[in-house]
């Protein structure tokens, strides 16, 4: 697609390819990158819009759109491995992937396991609904009301978010975001807690459906990409590229292309 965004982002990223150094010899990872020009990258391709699958089955999304970036500043070929969002960790621990860009939040937990470069994204939880007021508040604990109805992704950071902050809500788990947006339009629930991604998708799918969703997330979760903990200099490496797309404006366009402009959700099945 040839949009001034998507120019921009060509630009700019083949002049950083020009600019930086070349790759050198380092730890596994990044020898196996040198040896054999190409940098795996894991993904979950369920989550627009950070990665979904498109009407033709090709990936699309801010983490591919970065993945390809990232890519093209090592001057080696992009392969994206797709896989559910749980098996992510361990991939990499088996060296199957190089790296996880998947809209993965940095916690001390996961930091125990890889290390993490960024963030190059926040997000957060966040409340999907028809109610102005509901709409409107900016802590948990305004959530936590016997007269709310709340759905929330079984099983998900989301569910135990909510019986978390707001145990006096009626929490409803439903099996997808589908299930759960269709609940708040019927008006059988009176909001979905989900992370702000998918709040926004959600608007930006239904326009004419009166769905809002907060200003700012109710909690602050970074968004990082995983890398092994054994490989220093491909962690300096990478966290030099994306520190460069951030001073060059790069980071700040893909999220106008993908948080703002909604021309993309036309090509979702």
């Amino acid at each position: 697609m040839s949009n001034p965004i998507t120019r921009f982002l060509l630009g700019g990223l083949l002049v950083l390819a020009m600019a930086l150094p070349t790759i050198s010899m380092a730890g596994d990872t990044l020898q196996r990158v040198v040896d054999f020009k190409v940098l795996k990258v894991g993904m979950s391709g369920d989550q627009p819009p950070m990665n979904a699958r498109n009407r033709e089955g090709s990936l699309m999304g801010f983490d591919v759109d970065l993945a390809a970036a990232l890519a093209l500043a090592m001057r080696v070929k992009l392969e994206i491995k797709t896989m559910p969002f749980g098996e992510l960790m361990t991939a990499l621990e088996k060296d199957e992937i190089d790296m996880i860009i998947s809209g993965m939040a940095i916690t001390p937990e996961r930091t125990e396991m890889v290390s993490f470069v960024g963030p190059y994204h926040m997000s957060g939880k966040s409340v999907l609904t028809k109610n102005s007021v509901l709409a409107s508040i900016r802590a948990s604990e305004e959530i936590n009301r016997k007269d709310l109805k709340l759905a929330a992704l079984r099983n998900s950071t989301s569910a135990s978010f909510v019986r978390t902050a707001a145990p006096e809500a009626i929490l409803v788990e439903v099996a997808d975001y589908d299930e759960g947006v269709a609940m708040v339009m019927e008006g059988k629930a009176d909001g979905m807690v989900a992370d702000m991604p998918a709040c926004l998708l959600a608007v930006m799918r239904h326009p004419d459906a009166g769905l809002v969703t907060l200003e700012k997330p109710l909690t602050v979760e970074p968004i990082g990409i995983a890398i092994s903990k054994d490989d220093s200099q491909f962690l300096n490496l990478v966290d030099n590229y994306l520190e460069a797309y951030g001073r060059m404006g790069v980071l700040t366009q893909l999220r106008k292309k993908w948080f703002e402009d909604n021309s993309w959700i036309a090509a979702l099945p």
